[in-house]
């Protein structure tokens, strides 16, 4: 029989918030598979635990060169705990590719619920949580960063970022220019830490605030774009709107698709539009 891999999440901030479950599968696992083994050590010996099983280190750096290793281990019938440094596996964080790879070969994989830094981060921002779209860590060169921003513009469901505390000055400037200085957010700093902070605000007053400098594990929460109705354009300014974004390197259809949400339209109304501009003589 084949094993079973285990996705742990771990304490965001105060161990106390480690889930019960945590402790009985550290002491289980053949395997333990650490983002940081250090930090691990830290944790463990915070929960008074020690792993039975052998550790080793699984990070970003050697994430695929291990990944084969450990699914060798689970289809000879280990149990492998994966635990990064904060929060649940493959969120941003190694994961995924063992994932992926582990349900290639029908090794069973199921989870040890724990903290999250996104749903915690949503849950305190005091904007809508009915649906909302988690975006990660956004590129770190501006131009690549602004033009993300603009392609998620029109999103009416709230987006939460991650960020670091040095980037977070230039990325809430952008954000403002991109969806406007007036659309709220929240920035969540430390949480569940000594020093937790939740500052809300407009993207404008938050971008001034973030210029004086801030310290921390960050969230941002970003309300979503508002409800509007179809904008007055015609086939010839839809076409355009394609064509810019086509030529910026977008695929033909997400540009359609795109432009659609953009002037509040049917899809098929865009491609109709592009399929007649191509018609014409």
């Amino acid at each position: 029989m084949t094993g079973t891999l285990v996705l742990a999440g771990t304490p965001i901030g105060d161990v106390a918030d480690a889930p019960p479950r945590l402790s009985a599968e550290l002491q289980r696992a053949d395997v333990v598979a650490a983002e940081d083994t250090r930090r691990l050590r830290r944790l463990t010996q915070a929960l008074g635990v020690t792993p039975r099983g052998r550790v080793v280190s699984y990070f970003e750096g050697n994430e695929a060169a291990r990944t084969p290793e450990l699914v060798e281990e689970l289809v000879g019938g280990a149990r492998v705990l994966l635990v990064t440094d904060a929060g649940m596996p493959s969120v941003s964080d190694p994961g995924y590719r063992l994932v992926a790879a582990a349900v290639e070969r029908d090794v069973r994989v199921t989870a040890v619920p724990g903290p999250s830094a996104v749903l915690t981060a949503l849950a305190l921002s005091g904007l809508p949580v009915d649906r909302f779209c988690f975006e990660g860590f956004l590129p770190r060169k501006a131009g690549e960063r602004l033009s993300r921003l603009r392609e998620a513009a029109g999103e009416r469901r709230t987006l939460v970022y991650f960020e670091a505390p040095h980037r977070l000055d230039d990325t809430l400037t952008a954000m403002a220019e991109a969806f406007g200085a007036q659309r709220r957010a929240a920035v969540c700093r430390e949480l569940t830490k000594t020093y937790e902070e939740v500052r809300r605000g407009t993207l404008g007053e938050l971008a001034e605030w973030a210029g004086e400098g801030v310290r921390g594990e960050i969230t941002v929460v970003v309300e979503g774009a508002p409800d509007k109705g179809p904008e007055d354009v015609g086939p010839e300014e839809l076409v355009r709107r394609v064509r810019v974004r086509e030529d910026a390197g977008e695929r033909r259809k997400e540009a359609i698709a795109a432009v659609a949400v953009e002037a509040g339209v049917p899809k098929r109304v865009v491609f109709d539009a592009v399929v007649a501009a191509k018609r014409a003589p």
